[in-house]
């Protein structure tokens, strides 16, 4: 029997990709193909192979980036939400970082790491990493202070507060901030492609465009959305298994 949730989520996407069926059908923009014919185009991009080729060239510097701001993010998180002098020193570089238009901050990276995957890479870190540090930090300054109380009575030490106790209870806002970090990220890596050069999944995007074939170039954008909701979906799931105290009210 299928569950609640998974039948509202079905409904939903039948309601999305109908309602792209009819308003492209309704012939608002020559250039908006139908939901049929980009899954079309899809499968043929599957079939050639092409799809393939060009995530894994897309995906070098995205998982690299979303590893590397995860790791440092986290630990950068961590330490602002312990220190305050550390809080005034970082905080406002990673806000400035997170306001800042990186459109406009891409040429720069070019200047600096040229146009190979370090600068794709550096992008990505850009978009993620500000997400990750700050909803670490504020997870971490808003742990309950009893729990801690509690943890320093029994004489435990620094150390294992953390891991034990602020690290747990602040997991859902950070693997929320993870999560973010990694729809960032992905934003990142199709915005290097497009802007600094089109290899990968970008590369399809702007030579379907060039060449008018609007169903493969709304294909290549649907598969990014479908990985993108695949990547959340698993990193859901770690934090479920991980944390599975949290759901029952206390921490793991």
């Amino acid at each position: 029997m299928i569950s609640r949730p998974l039948t509202l989520k079905l409904l939903s996407a039948l309601l999305i990709f109908g309602s792209w069926e009819m308003a492209s059908r309704a012939g608002i923009n020559y250039a908006f193909p139908t939901f049929l014919e980009s899954m079309g185009a899809l499968w043929n991009l599957t079939i050639s192979g092409q799809i393939f080729v060009a995530y894994a060239e897309t995906l070098k510097p995205l998982v690299t980036g979303v590893l590397i701001s995860t790791f440092i993010g986290v630990g950068i998180g961590v330490w602002v939400g312990l220190s305050e002098k550390f809080d005034w020193l970082v905080s406002p570089i990673f806000i400035i970082m997170q306001s800042a238009p990186l459109a406009a901050l891409i040429p720069l990276v070019i200047m600096a790491y040229g146009i190979g995957i370090t600068s794709k890479t550096f992008v990505v870190c850009i978009m993620a990493m500000p997400v990750i540090v700050l909803n670490t930090s504020g997870a971490v300054k808003n742990t309950p202070s009893s729990l801690i109380e509690m943890a320093k009575s029994y004489l435990s030490t620094e150390r294992e507060v953390i891991l034990k106790i602020i690290i747990p209870s602040a997991s859902p806002v950070i693997f929320a901030g993870l999560r973010l970090g990694v729809s960032a990220g992905f934003i990142g890596a199709i915005l290097a492609e497009l802007k600094i050069t089109p290899t990968g999944v970008g590369d399809i995007i702007s030579y379907s465009r060039m060449t008018a074939d609007y169903p493969s170039m709304y294909a290549a954008i649907f598969s990014i959305i479908v990985l993108a909701v695949l990547f959340l979906n698993v990193l859901e799931r770690i934090e479920k298994s991980l944390f599975a105290g949290n759901d029952l009210g206390y921490v793991s």
